[in-house]
Order: C-alpha cells, then sequence, then structure tokens
C-alpha cells in the first residue's frame, strides 16, 4: 500500500459505527503515524475513546496508536501508559527510537515508584545522634528560625522547605536532579491516573521482568544490579547476584564458559556500595546482603568479605573469619588470613582492632607458672580479668563458627589449638596491634631515603633565622622532607641555626622530631628523653617549658593511632603538668596517639583541664577530645562541647572545640545533619565554621550531592570570611575521590573577588587531588600564583606541592618549572613572609619521606585514610595556629611494595614493572652550585713597549732577509692593523689560554654529549624491568606490576602497594631474606647535664670528644642542649640586675663650677 499523504480519510473512519472500519482505521494509523500524527491529534479522544469501550474488539491496538502519538507530543508518562496498556503489542524486540524511550521510561517509573513506597528504617540516622541540638536552641532545629538569620545576606527562602541536610531523603539515596525533558524526577514524578491503576502497574512489573530476564540470558547482570540499588529492590539484587552464581556453575562445564563472572560482578556490587549509595542506612543494608550472599558461594573472596565486615563495623564476624581460615590448616589461607589482618589494620580503628584481638582464642597459662610480661604486640591487653570476658567471647565463635577454644583451663571437652595454629594467632595478634606494618613502613623510608640536603640547606640559608616564622618554616621543611626516615642529622649539622629558636619555635622544632622519627616505636621513648618534663631538682636548671610541650607532641606523633605505653606516659606528664605549653603538647599528644580510642577516662581527663577556661590551652584540648571520640558521635562528649563553646569568651577555646566535634562525628554522614544545621544557624562565626568542618568531614569521599549544594551555597552567602573559605575547602574532601570533577566546580570560585574564596578554590585542588599530577588543577593553580594577595599565592603553593608529590619531568613536564618557582619565592627578597613560609613548607611536601611518600585520603585498598583525612583537616589549621601543620604527616603514606612470606619474614625477590625504569623514576636533585674561581688578571702591556719590540723584531727580519738567499715567511702575526692599541703579554698568557681553550672545548664536548647521551639512553631503555622486594612503587605504577610465573613467591591477592603476603612455591629450598637496617640503627640520646655543655655544643667544639669517645650520636641527641635551654626573656625567670646610678652634668652647673 502506498504511503498516505493526508490521514483525513483514515481518521473519517473512526467515526463509523461499525467496528471493522474502526480497526481498519487504527491498523493503517499505526503503520503511518510518524508522517500523520498532526493530524491524527485533532481526533486523539476518539481513539481513547475506543480503547476505553469495553466492547470494542481490539482496544490493545487503540492504546498502542494513543501511546505513539502521545510519544510525538513529548508526552511520555501519557505515552508509557497507554503503550504498557497496549498489552503484547508493544513489542520489545523491535528496534526504535519509540521503544527505547517507552523502555527507559519503564526504568525510571519503577525506580520512582519502588522508591516512592513508605520509608523503613534504612533513612532513619541513627537515634543517639539526632538530639545534639534541643528544638528549643536558637535556630538548632527551626528552619522558620534560620531564615531571619542576620548570619546569611541572602534569603534562605529560595530553599526547599526542609534543609538539604535534613531533609529525609525516602525515595532515594542519589538525590539526582532533573535529567531534561520527561526525565521522572523521583519526587512526585508518577502521575495519579498510573497509581491508582493496579493493572498497568502489573503491567509495568511484567516489563520490568521480561527485561531482566534479557539481561539474563545475555550475561548483562550489571545492568539488572543497577536497577536494583536505584529502586532499592534487595530482593531483585539477590535474585541477580544468585543467578550469575548459578550461570557460573554450569558454564564451568562447557569448554566456552566464563568461571570468573561471579567474582567479578561481586566485585562490581562492592564497588557501587562504596563509591555511589550516598545513604548510610542503605548502604549497609546493600553491604549485609552482598556479605550474606558472599558467604554461600563456592569459592568466596575473603577480601570482598574483609571490606565489608570493615564497613559495617562488625567485629565478631571479623575474628570469626581470621578463626575459620587459621583452623582450617591450609597454609595458604592463613596468609590469607594475615593479608585479612594487615587490611584490618589499615582500614580500621583503634578500638575495633583491639576488640578483634580479645576475641581471638588463646592458650591459657599454667597456673603454677608466674605471668610474663607484655610483649609489644600484647601491650593493650588485659590481664587480670580477660580469661573471664575471653569465655564469654569465645563460646560466641564456637556456636557460630565452629570453633574449639581452649581458653577456658577447666574444660576437659574443648580441643587445645595446634602450635601452628596458636603461632598463626599470635602473628594476626601482632598485625592486628600495627606493630608489624609500623615496622616494614619504617625500614623502607630508612633504606630508600633519598632526601635532598642541598636543597634544605638552601632553604636554610635563604630565610632570615631569628624571624620565628621562617624558623618555623624550615623546621617544618626538614620534618615533612625527612618523615619517617629517621634522619635527623641535619638539626646535628644545624646547631647554630637551632640555637636561634625561641619560645613556641622550640616547640615546633622539637615537635618535628616525632615527624621524622614516626614509627619509631623501639627508640622513641629513648630520644625524646632528654625532653620529657621531669622533676625539678634543687641545684639544676630548668629546661624550657616549649620543648618540654613540644616533646610531649612528638611523642603522640612517632606512636600516631598506635595505642601503646606511650598513650599513658602522655597522659601520666599531661596530668602533672601544671604549665600550658606543657598542657597544651601534652593534649596533643594525647589526641594523636589515642586516636579513635574513645576512652572515656582520658576524655575526662582533657575536659577537666578545659574547663580551667585557658585559652592558650583549650583549643589544643577541644582539638585532642575530638580525636580520642573520632568518628564516635558520642553524644555526651557533643552535649558538653556545645555547651561549653557558647559558655566561654575565648575564641581559641570555641574554635578548637568546633573542630573537636567535627572529628567526632567523622564519617556519620545522615547522623551529623541535626549538628551540622544547629552549627551552621548559629550567630557566632566560629560554630558555623565548626559547622562547615563537621559537614566537610562526615560526607568525606561520599561525593554527596546534597553536601556539595550546601557548601556552594555558604561559599556565597555567609557574611564571614572565613566560613566562606572552609566552605570552599571543604569541597576537597567530599570529593577526593572524584578528583577530575573539582577543577570543573571551583574554576568560577577560584577567579572570585573575594582573596579567602579563592584561597579556599586553592586549597580544594590540593586536597582532592594530591599526588594526581592533575592538568585541570595545575592549570588552574599557576595564575594564582601571582596572584596579588600574599595569603593565595601561600595556598597556591602548598596546593601546587600536595599534587605534585613524587611527580617527576616523565610523568608530568611542569614539575621541574614549579619546584624552580618554589625555590625562587623563597630566594626573592621582595616576596612577603607569608609566601615565603608556604614555599618552605611546600619543599617540604614535595619531597616528603624522603621522596618515597604519598599523600592520599584512601588506602591502598579504596577505604578511607582516616589517619589522613584527620591529618588532613587538621592542617588546614596552620592558618590560626602553625604547630598544627604537623598534622600533615599522618597523610603521608609509603609507596612501596613489601612482600612477606608465611613466616611473616621479608624474602629476597623480584617482580616485574611493565614500564620504562625512567618513568617512574626519582625526580633529580638539585646540583649544588660551584664557586667559580677568580679569573686571573692578564698582564697589561704599554703600546709604547709593544711598538719598540716590533720595530726591533722588523728589523732582525730584515737582516735576516739580506743574510739568506732563501725568502722565509713571516712566522710572528701581522701587527699592521694593531695601532696603539694596548697590548698584553702574549708569554704571560699562553698557558692560560690553553687552559681556557682546552675547558671551554671540554664544556662544549659535555654540551653537545648531553643531549645524544639522553636521546641514545632514551632509545636504549627497554620497556619492563624487575624491582627487588621492598621497592618504590607509585600509585599510578601499580596497574603495572605483576610476578613472573617462574618467580618462587606468589601474591595472595592482586598487587595493591603496601604490604603483600606471598606464598612460598618451593618451601623446602633455602631461602635469601632481606636484612632490617632500620632494626639496627642505634640513636643515643645523651643529655648534656651542665650549661657549659649545652654552649659547647651550640657552638660545636664537641666533635673532637666525641670521636675520641667512639659514639655517634643522633641529631635529636645534640639538639637537645639547644632547645631545652631556657629563653633568656622567659616569664618567671630571673630578672637581670638594675644597673647603677650614675651623675650627670648640666651646663649651667659647669659655667656655675667655672
Amino acid at each position: 500500500m502506498p504511503g498516505l499523504t493526508s490521514a483525513a480519510g483514515v481518521v473519517s473512519f473512526l467515526a463509523e459505527p461499525e467496528p471493522e472500519l474502526q480497526v481498519f482505521a487504527l491498523k493503517v494509523l499505526n503503520e503511518e503515524i510518524d508522517s500523520l500524527w498532526t493530524e491524527v491529534v485533532e481526533s486523539i479522544g476518539e481513539v481513547e475513546a475506543l480503547y476505553e469501550n469495553p466492547s470494542f474488539p481490539d482496544r490493545e491496538l487503540a492504546a498502542l496508536v494513543v501511546a505513539k502519538v502521545y510519544y510525538n507530543l513529548q508526552e511520555y508518562h501519557e505515552s508509557m501508559i497507554f503503550a504498557l496498556a497496549a498489552g503484547k503489542l508493544f513489542d520489545l524486540d523491535h528496534e526504535g527510537e519509540f521503544e527505547d524511550t517507552i523502555i527507559s521510561k519503564c526504568v525510571d517509573t519503577y525506580i520512582a515508584w519502588s522508591g516512592s513506597a513508605p520509608a523503613t528504617n534504612v533513612n532513619q540516622p541513627p537515634p543517639q545522634l539526632t538530639t545534639a541540638f534541643p528544638s528549643t536552641a536558637n535556630g538548632a532545629s527551626s528552619i522558620s528560625a534560620g531564615l531571619a538569620s542576620p548570619t546569611t545576606p541572602f534569603s534562605q527562602s529560595t530553599l526547599p522547605s526542609k534543609s538539604l541536610l535534613s531533609r529525609q531523603d525516602s525515595t532515594t539515596s542519589f538525590d539526582p536532579a532533573p535529567q531534561g525533558n520527561g526525565h521522572v524526577t523521583l519526587s512526585g514524578a508518577l502521575p495519579t491516573a498510573m497509581a491508582s491503576q493496579a493493572s498497568v502497574q502489573k503491567q509495568l512489573y511484567a516489563i520490568i521482568d521480561e527485561l531482566f530476564e534479557r539481561c539474563f540470558a545475555g550475561g548483562s547482570y550489571r545492568q539488572v544490579i543497577g536497577i536494583a540499588v536505584e529502586a532499592r529492590k534487595l530482593d531483585v539484587l539477590r535474585r541477580a547476584i544468585l543467578r550469575a552464581s548459578e550461570d557460573e556453575k554450569s558454564q564451568r562445564k562447557g569448554e566456552d564458559g566464563n568461571p570468573v563472572r561471579g567474582q567479578e560482578l561481586m566485585e562490581y556490587v562492592l564497588e557501587i556500595c562504596m563509591n555511589v549509595v550516598q545513604e548510610r542506612g542503605f548502604r549497609n543494608e546493600l553491604l549485609q546482603l552482598v556479605l550474606d550472599l558472599l558467604k554461600d558461594i563456592p569459592s568466596p573472596d575473603y577480601f570482598s568479605i574483609a571490606r565489608c565486615i570493615v564497613y559495617l563495623n562488625e567485629h565478631t564476624m571479623a575474628s570469626e573469619l581470621l578463626v575459620q581460615l587459621v583452623q582450617k590448616g591450609d597454609p595458604k589461607l592463613t596468609a590469607i588470613a594475615y593479608q585479612i589482618a594487615f587490611d584490618l589494620y589499615d582500614n580500621s580503628t583503634q578500638e575495633f582492632l583491639k576488640t578483634v584481638r580479645d576475641e581471638l582464642p588463646r592458650v591459657p597459662k599454667p597456673p603454677s607458672t608466674p605471668p610474663q610480661p607484655p610483649t609489644s604486640a600484647d601491650q593493650t591487653q588485659a590481664e587480670a580479668p580477660e580469661p573471664q570476658e575471653s569465655d564469654q567471647l569465645l563460646g560466641e565463635l564456637d556456636d557460630s563458627a565452629g570453633v574449639t577454644s581452649s581458653s577456658n583451663g577447666n574444660d576437659q571437652n574443648e580441643k587445645p589449638l595446634s602450635k601452628e595454629a596458636q603461632k598463626a594467632f599470635d602473628s594476626i595478634r601482632t598485625i592486628l596491634s600495627g606493630t608489624k606494618t609500623i615496622e616494614l613502613d619504617l625500614e623502607f623510608l630508612f633504606r630508600s631515603n633519598r632526601t635532598d640536603t642541598a636543597l634544605l640547606n638552601k632553604i636554610r640559608d635563604s630565610l632570615e633565622a631569628r624571624n620565628s616564622i621562617f624558623h618555623t618554616a624550615v623546621t617544618l621543611a626538614t620534618a615533612f622532607m625527612h618523615a619517617g626516615t629517621t634522619n635527623d642529622k641535619f638539626f646535628r649539622e644545624s646547631l647554630e641555626w637551632l640555637g636561634k629558636a625561641v619560645n613556641w619555635s622550640k616547640f615546633t622544632a622539637t615537635a618535628a622530631l616525632g615527624v621524622i622519627h614516626r614509627g619509631n616505636l623501639g627508640q622513641g621513648q629513648k630520644l625524646l628523653e632528654p625532653y620529657l618534663p621531669k622533676d625539678q631538682i634543687a641545684g639544676t636548671n630548668p629546661s624550657s617549658a616549649y620543648s618540654q610541650g613540644g616533646s610531649l607532641y612528638a611523642l603522640g606523633l612517632i606512636y600516631a593511632n598506635h595505642e601503646t605505653f606511650a598513650l599513658d606516659l602522655i597522659r601520666d606528664h599531661f596530668k602533672k603538668a601544671t604549665e600550658e605549653v606543657v598542657q597544651h603538647g601534652g593534649a596533643l599528644g594525647l589526641g594523636v596517639a589515642g586516636m579513635a580510642t574513645g576512652d572515656e577516662s582520658i576524655y575526662e581527663d582533657l575536659k577537666s583541664v578545659l574547663y580551667t577556661d585557658s585559652a592558650l590551652n583549650g583549643e589544643a584540648v577541644g582539638i585532642a577530645m575530638g580525636l580520642i571520640m573520632l568518628g564516635t558521635g558520642n553524644i555526651k562528649a557533643l552535649e558538653d562541647m556545645i555547651q561549653y563553646a557558647h559558655d566561654t569568651q575565648h575564641e581559641k577555646i570555641v574554635r578548637g572545640l568546633a573542630l573537636g566535634m567535627a572529628l567526632i562525628m567523622y564519617n556519620r554522614q545522615e547522623g551529623a545533619d541535626e549538628l551540622v544545621n544547629g552549627l551552621l544557624d548559629d550567630p557566632d562565626p566560629i560554630l558555623r565554621y565548626g559547622g562547615i568542618q563537621t559537614l566537610a568531614l562526615a560526607y568525606c569521599g561520599t561525593g554527596s550531592n546534597k553536601a556539595v549544594r550546601k557548601l556552594l551555597h555558604v561559599a556565597v552567602s555567609d557574611v564571614s570570611d572565613d566560613v566562606r573559605r572552609i566552605a570552599v575547602m571543604s569541597l576537597g574532601f567530599i570529593l577526593f575521590r572524584k578528583p577530575s570533577n573539582v577543577p570543573r566546580m571551583v574554576e568560577l570560585l577560584s577567579e572570585s573577588y573575594n582573596p579567602h574564596v579563592r584561597y579556599g578554590a586553592a586549597m580544594a585542588l590540593g586536597i582532592s587531588c594530591a599526588g594526581t599530577g592533575l592538568d585541570e588543577a595545575i592549570d588552574l593553580l599557576e595564575p594564582m600564583i601571582k596572584d596579588p594577595t600574599d595569603f593565595v599565592r601561600q595556598g597556591a603553593l602548598i596546593s601546587l606541592s600536595m599534587i605534585m608529590v613524587q611527580q617527576n619531568e616523565a610523568m608530568n613536564p611542569k614539575v621541574g618549572t614549579i619546584r624552580k618557582t618554589l625555590q625562587k619565592a623563597i630566594s626573592d627578597r621582595h616576596e612577603d613572609a607569608m609566601t615565603k613560609f608556604g614555599s618552605a613548607i611546600s619543599l617540604g611536601i614535595i619531597d616528603a619521606g624522603g621522596r618515597n611518600c604519598n599523600i592520599s585520603l584512601q588506602t591502598q585498598t579504596g577505604n578511607l585514610n582516616m589517619s589522613g583525612i584527620v591529618g588532613m583537616a587538621v592542617f588546614t589549621q596552620y592558618w590560626y595556629w602553625f604547630p598544627l601543620t604537623h598534622f600533615l604527616s599522618l597523610s603521608f603514606t609509603p609507596t612501596a611494595v613489601i612482600g612477606l612470606d608465611q613466616g611473616l619474614e621479608v624474602p629476597s625477590f623480584k617482580f616485574y614493572s611493565a614500564t620504562r625504569p625512567s618513568l617512574f623514576d626519582y625526580p633529580p636533585e638539585q646540583e649544588a652550585k660551584q664557586e667559580d674561581a677568580p679569573e686571573k688578571v692578564k698582564t697589561a702591556v704599554l703600546s709604547t713597549t709593544a711598538q719598540a719590540k716590533r720595530r726591533a723584531q722588523k728589523k732582525e727580519k730584515q737582516q735576516r732577509r739580506e743574510s739568506m738567499d732563501i725568502d722565509q715567511s713571516p712566522t710572528t702575526p701581522k701587527t699592521a692593523n694593531l695601532g696603539d692599541k694596548m697590548d698584553v703579554d702574549e708569554s704571560a698568557i699562553k698557558t692560560e689560554e690553553g687552559q681556557d681553550s682546552d675547558k671551554v672545548d671540554g664544556e662544549k664536548k659535555d654540551g653537545e654529549a648531553a643531549p645524544e647521551s639522553a636521546k641514545k639512553k632514551l632509545e636504549k631503555e627497554k620497556v619492563g624491568y624487575l624491582l627487588d622486594n621492598m621497592s618504590r612503587v607509585l600509585p599510578a605504577q601499580r596497574k603495572f606490576i605483576s610476578f613472573p610465573s617462574d618467580c618462587r613467591y606468589q601474591p595472595v591477592k592482586k598487587p595493591t602497594g603496601g604490604v603483600i603476603l606471598l606464598t612460598d612455591t618451593t618451601p623446602s629450598e633455602p631461602k635469601s631474606l632481606l636484612e632490617l637496617k632500620a632494626k639496627k640503627t642505634v640513636k643515643p640520646a645523651a643529655a648534656p647535664a651542665t650549661l657549659q655543655d649545652r654552649v659547647n655544643q651550640v657552638l660545636g667544639q664537641q666533635g673532637q670528644q666525641q670521636e675520641a669517645d667512639g659514639r655517634d650520636t643522633g641529631g635529636a641527641a645534640e639538639a637537645a642542649g639547644v632547645l631545652t635551654a631556657m629563653d633568656e626573656d622567659v616569664e618567671g625567670g630571673e630578672e637581670a640586675p638594675v644597673p647603677r646610678e650614675f651623675e650627670y652634668h648640666t651646663d649651667e652647673e659647669g659655667d656655675g663650677d667655672a
């Protein structure tokens, strides 16, 4: 039938009484609807009437025609409803825009309808966290009070009726925005007509089920999982995973099967849970479902199970998993248990790890045996009450995991642990305590240290040490460059410079030792012994309170996030201290060492000092309270801190408490919404500042859309520059998992008229893009280096160093230019002090940890790096207080691959990197500029003397010509053009010219040879090389790492960096082990006893005596004499004697005497 040019005749059939004519008209219109729909629109009512007529024989055809008409009208809701009513006539197999659009609309409506179901407790925040602010507080829970708040210049009436953070997202966990024309928004997206028609809903589910079956048949499980997660259909998710597992089993029997599909699918589900789902409650339900399904898989991925356990904070399940793996007796499973223990330490809190250690089976000691002193791995274990507690815990393990324990010696029926199991559990306890990981990281940083001492000396010589800000800058640069390397040689070589430190510069320098020796668990206390507070003895010189406070801070940094004896030692000194400076350092040390322990007794000690209302130590105490209760959401602590923040008059205390409350709400997400709303509505800008910090830490790494919108709103509306600055900066914490999105988001903010906003944009780029070398971020930061405001230039330089850490010319060609810019800013005498300060610490950051550390806010396995995030958050407060800069060292992560065998020893082996060696090599060190020797002045010869010589030579030649028969060519140079020009003594400079020509020729040869040799080296450089165990491997290099099949040691999981457990394929053969050098290095701490000793050390006059004694004291020991000395102007010190009276005479008196 030829195509119709007009539908008028066919449409007229619709008015005929005979059904046959009406059906004929509908069939014709259905085929030609794309070209005739404009004429059919006027008669759409008649077609709908046919569909609604129960007696009409072909109602489904009428519905299909109406659906296509509405589709062309872009009324997609109505089109979908009538397409569903068309039943089987709506062909899913037919490929066309109409079918694709309706299917897409069905999926969106399915998600919206599923999400519009009544909200369960999944979306409810934890009840103990929702009463942080009472309803009667000023604007705490009332939006109407917030609308009238004087703290924002723009009306908040344009916001939704509820706050973006307090709104119940009962419809979705993704908080999506409308995506364009016709896209179903999840709030009110469903038409009322459809909601009242059960038949349409039934047809919708039938269509979706058919789509799912087609996806299953085609192996497209990921599409089904994505729809199920968005629709919150856990039953569909379970069905998809089980179906994939069944298909995997069936395909293993065939020849062309794909047996790894189930494992890949589980990794995909976990990736969605961690990076896409933004609501914590729903994520926990998903993870619980995934965990249950993983256990039912024939060959489960134990590492995925461990990730779920960590996120769910299920310490009992973690201990059960470790016990099950060890008691199976398989060496490979034991190695997997060790690897899981290492992953647990990297991703869990101290409280979680301590509970897991307590729940592991123990071997009871005979009653007659005297108690043994605790080992380093068991220092945190309780001795007397432990058997009673472990009985109940191990009883639960017996019931759930079928594990028998011998912790109760009275039970004769219990099966004793084998020696292998006992050794394995002891090793796991050592790993969970963190001792092994810290020891290996320290060994790697010690043996791979590539610190550029020439650059450090240049920084020291370029900045005036008597200026405290410059002295602090050099100290911080030294600490960051040597972080974790235990190399404090710079302090020993710069005693005269170090002696210029006074007051807080001493505090900073002493605390820097904690950064340098971080992880030096065996010698940390001994190193700091000369600095620690001591009981005053009559007749002895008191040590500086600043070095005492700094030593407690340093001790906490050495044992950071590692609960050992150091925590009790710092606490004891903190409780005994009476000086505010010592309390300040002790509070910071307590917070760092006891991070996330949730210890109520330490919290009470800190609170008692807080209530003394001292501004100096109050700020540190507020931060320490948050560190101790990190991530616990402790409601009692929050109430105490909120109340005191409103009562005190000291801004420093309020600022410390604000940051402390933010730390308590770390990773609480929706649970922190009430606190955030209350703080943001407070009239005090410092508390609003804390509200933004709480929002940043509560949603760190989630990429939450609602959190980002809130931050952007505050960044352009708050009247306080400090609040706007932290709002922009906090974008880096929210989005650090997606660094490529941040430059586009802050591009306009980086050009703001407000310098505080520009600084926040620069720091947001540094925080989110740290270690990535992202070109887009660098392009935004480069113009900010020349910003007219000094602190904006400072922030841009610091951010550039964060982004460029561990980058070389091959990875990013701009790194050389940026390094030169940092060095130029230091040596420029016209540069501002703040910019020079930023340049100095930037040079320390870019070479962090001896060029072996990266800045990372997530762990090797992709989880949140709690220490790194907390360190970065507190570091940003250097704006107010320089000693907080040391916290950045908590974000430094060693970039190494460290292989351990099943005996937790470090074997010697090689693995393969499929790259050129120069691609991830160290950047070149600073070349020490050699001073040129002074040039020799050529001997001047007068022109008259030269003329006389020429005349004599000419006369002599003439005489020879007359006496000889053969003419000879002249052997001397022509002098006709010289005239009266002053000449030089040729005989005196002959040798010099020869030397200079040789030197120039040598330089030319070197210059010509340099590019040629570089080209030849690049051409000769082959792709692929072998690396030794404990080698530096950058994050971008990990994907190129592999273990050769003929290698004796094979990893138990895909190499991700850090500690990797290996299985020995030939255990019977002798093995070669690497020698741990860091353990053998002993750094004695010899404290000078007298003032003369201290003076001698400052003047460097004890070198010969030390050589005679045969001792090589470390920098920390030699610096003790300088840093512990009392300052001359210290408060409370002995006053200088009053000068004697003197007589003077006036002119008048002199005249009178005359």
